[in-house]
Formats: C-alpha cells, structure tokens, sequence
C-alpha cells in the first residue's frame, strides 16, 4: 500500500509547486505609495526633550524643568535648549509668528499645535506636535507636563491651527 501513496505524494507536490510557482498578475495597476514627509533632525531632538520633559510639574509662568511649566514656557525652553532658537513668550504671539501655517492632515514632529480652551477663536494653549496624532503639553494647574491626542474630543474641539517653526528657524533664531 506504502507503493501507492507515495506516488501519489510525488504527484501532489508537483502540481503543488506548478501553481506556487505562477504569480497572477495584480488585479489593478500598483502605483508607489507617496513618500512620507519626515522631519528634520533638529524636529526630532525637539520631540525628544519634550518628551523627556513628560511628568514636570505644570506652574503658571514657569519656564524651566526647576521651576516647572506653563504652555508657552514649555515650547520656549524646548526650542531654546535643542534648537537655539528664541520663540515669543505668549502662545498668542507663537500663533501670530511668520513661520508657515500647516493643515491638521500635514502635521509633523515638532509643529506646534494651538487652541481656544477659553472659547471662542482666541489662541489661549499650545503643544508641540510629536506625531501621530499626539503632542506634549503643560495642560493646567495641578497637573504635569503630558502627552495627548489630538483626536480627543476636547482637543479637537478647541484645535485652531498650526504652526512649522523649524522650516523658518532664520526668523526665530537667537544672533
């Protein structure tokens, strides 16, 4: 019996192999998938401390790890330690800066990101934005420095708009 099963195991293999060896032809046309947009080296050390940055204590005026947070002070010390570069202290004058707006769906690390928390359409909060779909920020009193998702409803419901520092470092940066 052993003389009968093994031909046909032979068989089976070879029109096993026959087919595997065949690769129909894709059913549409493939295009390249578009290059990601990556960001600088200098973006990524910005996330890189913000995120380090994660858990200090939020402090209203507070612009050092020492002496803890606010916002702004947050984004300032960032910029200033990783990147040399000088941003304005307010995160009204931040969203008013001549560095590029960008749209949501065009977000990338090191962006920086700002709301109405107050209502309304007057910018009272920001983050830097470390990429999919999350930023860091100093949100209040009593908490700590975080991260957060955009697509919380809070936050996209208070979200405004966006701004790319680094493509316009010459416009920020310290003499």
């Amino acid at each position: 019996m052993s003389a009968m099963i093994r031909p046909s195991l032979i068989l089976a293999a070879a029109l096993l192999s026959a087919c595997a060896s065949h690769t129909p032809p894709p059913l549409v046309s493939e295009s390249p998938a578009p290059a990601p947009q990556v960001a600088s080296p200098v973006a990524h050390d910005v996330l890189f401390r913000a995120l380090g940055l994660v858990g200090t204590p939020y402090r209203w005026g507070g612009n050092t790890p020492e002496s803890g947070f606010d916002c702004s002070g947050l984004i300032g010390y960032v910029y200033n330690d990783v990147a040399g570069i000088a941003l304005p202290r307010t995160t009204t004058e931040m969203s008013r800066m001549s560095a590029a707006q960008v749209k949501r769906d065009s977000l990338r690390a090191g962006d920086l990101v700002f709301f109405a928390t107050n209502g309304g359409r007057r910018v009272s909060h920001a983050g830097i934005y470390v990429g999919d779909g999350r930023f860091v920020h100093a949100p209040s009193s009593g908490g700590t420095v975080r991260l957060d998702s955009l697509s919380n409803g809070y936050w996209q419901n208070t979200y405004l708009s966006a701004r790319r520092v680094l493509e316009h470092e010459q416009l920020a940066r310290n003499p």
